[in-house]
């Protein structure tokens, strides 16, 4: 009752199922689009690139989407841009080079909805380039093959809350329905796609979307999938981080999720991936253990620049006053900004921007609270020229 859900909806609350809170996937815009192109990428063997994010929605993104392209009979690249060197999402250089080396198809994931510039670049290298995306866009979309993303302005699916994960699930179920329609597992085994399903829970609950409808069901059908049998990536973790019996939501946003997320915040922004979509137990455990050191050397970064922003914000006498916090400060690490938004958001109940500055450049990340849209806000900035992208 405190959560809003009355007796009508405490059936479906208590109990969330995939059949009953799963769409079809073709009422998100461009999804048939997408997912023929893939089919056609499969049965025609041409080479097909997985493009992702380095946090931990983007990792989940790619291993499903890498694992389900393996199942189906292809051997995609995998791409994770460097954190510090390339920054977030595809990059010219990246998407015109994966083009060059082959990919016919390039499919960004938990990316790709603001890359304007990147995407283009692609496509006129000769790659059909299919987004897979959770982001806000701006009001003029990128060219792209198919744009896959329940927050598009025209997208009446309905779906906007679904994390990039859940949104990699619904096209690998399309593309799995149209390989099937073509007969594709005549001669094959199709993919459960439901052995999968701890890959979208772990990226449903570490990037903090609301576990209502479709993300409910996707937490509590992936771990009763991870009770019945973890993904490598997720056993290796559980033990370096010496969990044992089954794994609630707790751990997925507390102890594995910032494991995964260590290597693209202060290491190698490819691990969590490569974890995550790795069959090799013992590649699987040594990454799991760089991770974890990985991430112990996140936490000392992250708390010297928490209490350098506190320090920061408190030195101002009209903190109290000020509608939104704004702290910048010469050689902080950019990989822990976001967490420190978060830590000052919660701590002054009030949207909060941080700012890394390094080599004369700013790279910020804010956190806000219900109410105030900082994305939106941070959108008409970029459009307007404010800020560089």
């Amino acid at each position: 009752a405190a959560r809003g859900v009355g007796l009508e909806g405490a059936e479906a609350y208590l109990n969330p199922s995939l059949k009953s809170d799963m769409p079809d996937p073709s009422v998100v815009l461009d999804m048939d689009k997408a997912a023929a192109r893939l089919a056609v990428a499969v049965r025609g063997g041409e080479r097909i690139a997985v493009f992702g994010d380095y946090d931990v929605d983007g990792a989940t993104s790619t291993a499903l989407m890498v694992r389900f392209l393996r199942a189906v009979g292809c051997d995609p690249v995998i791409y994770i841009p460097d954190r510090l060197n390339e920054g977030y999402g595809p990059n010219v250089a990246a998407m015109t080079k994966l083009a060059r080396d082959g990919a016919k198809v390039i499919v960004t994931v938990d990316c790709g909805t603001q890359a304007h510039t990147a995407l283009e670049a692609a496509g006129e290298a000769g790659a059909d380039v299919i987004v897979c995306d959770h982001h806000l866009p701006s009001e003029v979309l990128p060219r792209a093959f198919a744009l896959v993303n329940p927050n598009r302005h025209d997208d009446m699916s309905g779906l906007k809350q679904v994390a990039a994960v859940g949104v990699a699930f619904l096209l690998c179920v399309a593309t799995n329905r149209v390989l099937r329609a073509a007969g594709w597992f005549a001669a094959r085994d199709a993919p459960d796609l439901r052995r999968w399903l701890s890959l979208v829970a772990l990226g449903t609950v570490a990037d903090v979307v609301p576990l209502t409808g479709l993300n409910r069901a996707f937490v509590v059908k992936g771990l009763e999938a991870a009770r019945g049998g973890h993904v490598g990536g997720v056993a290796a973790l559980m033990e370096v981080a010496a969990l044992k019996g089954d794994i609630e939501p707790y751990h997925l946003g507390f102890v594995l999720g910032p494991r995964v997320n260590a290597g693209g915040r202060v290491g190698r922004c490819d691990l969590g991936a490569l974890l995550l979509s790795t069959d090799d137990a013992a590649e699987a455990l040594a990454i799991a253990r760089e991770l974890d050191v990985l991430n112990q050397q996140r936490r000392m970064i992250e708390q010297a620049t928490v209490d350098e922003a506190i320090a920061l914000v408190e030195s101002r006498a009209d903190v109290r006053a000020m509608p939104v916090l704004v702290v910048a400060q010469e050689g902080w690490h950019p990989g822990v900004i976001g967490i420190v938004a978060g830590r000052l958001k919660e701590r002054y109940g009030k949207p909060a921007v941080v700012i890394a500055i390094n080599d004369g450049v700013g790279k910020g990340s804010a956190r806000s609270v219900n109410g105030a849209d900082l994305g939106s806000a941070i959108v008409a900035a970029r459009e307007a020229g404010i800020l560089a992208n």
